[in-house]
């Protein structure tokens, strides 16, 4: 949802863009005779699991908003709102409806029966397209953060060490570690 939201930024800069173009490089990367057919699926694929973890992310915030305000919002019945209405008419959303028909108090929609089968037939396609994009030098954000959320939201350690290892390198902010009590610093 993020990327949505930023990704206009980018695209308004169109004139410091094609100034960028002529000094900055991009990657050599030729992409490979490929089946067309399978390119094809693996977009659908990937466009689709871009969609569960958009409206999976939308749905999570609409719940955790519920709760902290004591709103008591139907999910079930926001997701058939959206369907009747003029601009968010998809089909999709009566399977969202469902879900939360059958769990009204669901966590996140990725963890729904039908929406986590989709994502194990599905999220193979969203890695290679987004590997093709990057390797090829074109930027896929929505799709990237997608794939970034998805994995964010499976994993059961997350990758915060990452970002405090990083924190501690800039700015010694230290950091804790799992197999150790105490707070760290490294002269990295």
């Amino acid at each position: 949802m993020d990327e949505a939201l930023f990704n206009p930024y980018i695209s308004s800069l169109k004139e410091e863009r094609v100034r960028a173009e002529a000094i900055l490089s991009g990657p050599t990367y030729n992409p490979q005779n490929q089946d067309k057919d399978v390119w094809i699926e693996n977009v659908r694929q990937a466009l689709y699991m871009g969609k569960i973890c958009a409206y999976a992310q939308g749905f999570t915030q609409y719940k955790m908003t519920s709760e902290l305000y004591n709103w008591n919002l139907p999910l079930k019945d926001i997701a058939l709102i959206f369907r009747s209405g003029c601009i968010i008419r998809a089909k999709f959303l009566n399977v969202i409806s469902e879900a939360y028909q059958q769990q009204p108090t669901l966590d996140n929609l990725l963890i729904d029966s039908y929406f986590a089968e989709k994502t194990k037939d599905y999220q193979n396609g969203l890695r290679k397209i987004v590997c093709e994009g990057i390797q090829a030098g074109n930027a896929f954000p929505c799709l990237s953060a997608s794939l970034t959320y998805y994995d964010g939201y499976r994993t059961g350690s997350s990758n915060a060490n990452m970002l405090q290892a990083q924190r501690d390198y800039f700015g010694a902010h230290t950091y804790e570690r799992t197999d150790a009590e105490g707070v760290f610093h490294t002269n990295w």
